[in-house]
């Protein structure tokens, strides 16, 4: 529960005055949660080759994959007007 108001703080403060990409945003939440690459591969149920191409900023990605990744934050990929950001 204390984990959670932290990473929601985290996430007033600082997630919504920066625009960070996917790369960025997988790793710094990752690293909030305490978590080796392969312990949150695990987790999210993909392999570990996904979480490190996702963290290198690849673009050969599954959207699959990405959103199982992107779940465990509450997140999922979505199409967003180039015009907000």
């Amino acid at each position: 529960m204390f984990l959670r108001i932290i990473l929601c703080i985290f996430e007033l403060l600082y997630l919504n005055t920066y625009k960070m990409n996917l790369a960025e945003f997988v790793k710094q939440r990752r690293k909030l949660v305490n978590m080796t690459q392969e312990q949150f591969a695990q987790k999210a149920g993909v392999a570990l080759t996904v979480v490190r191409k996702i963290e290198q900023g690849k673009t050969n990605l599954s959207m699959d994959k990405v959103n199982h990744v992107l779940a465990m934050f509450g997140h999922e990929l979505a199409p967003v007007n180039s015009k907000e950001l």
